[in-house]
């Protein structure tokens, strides 16, 4: 199963090889300074937002890859049961959103996370939703 970690400045999603061919891209790096903010969602579903792009979609069993909306596009490992962890990121960077299931210790990552990241928002531990085309 995909692992979030820490590598010096940058968080990586690191995929098995397995991952990486059913998501049809590599592991996954961003720079601290990119992360937003943390969440845990205890329903892999609701961790879903767009439509599926590049990846493997198994209704009920497996997403992994990339999705679309109109707000971006997120990277997605998750499976049904265990909890999501959920890193949004700040503008410029690859994804809006990084959603991986995390089958142990989902809390204690997004706590370690928050606390690496130098530029984390804490106002609400709640998502974001996707932006609404046509609002503002």
């Amino acid at each position: 199963m995909a692992r979030i970690l820490v590598d010096g400045d940058d968080l990586v999603v690191r995929l098995r090889w397995r991952e990486k061919a059913a998501a049809r891209h590599g592991d996954v790096r961003v720079p601290l300074e990119a992360v937003r903010r943390v969440t845990v969602e205890p329903d892999w579903w609701r961790a879903l937002r767009g439509d599926a792009r590049r990846g493997l979609w198994i209704p009920g069993t497996l997403c992994i890859g990339t999705r679309g909306h109109p707000g971006g596009e997120d990277f997605v490992v998750v499976r049904p049961g265990p909890p999501v962890v959920c890193v949004a990121l700040r503008p410029g960077a690859p994804f809006r959103l990084l959603a991986v299931s995390v089958p142990d210790g989902a809390e204690a990552t997004a706590r370690r996370l928050r606390r690496l990241a130098p530029r984390i928002d804490s106002s609400t531990s709640a998502r974001e939703a996707i932006p609404v085309p046509g609002e503002s």
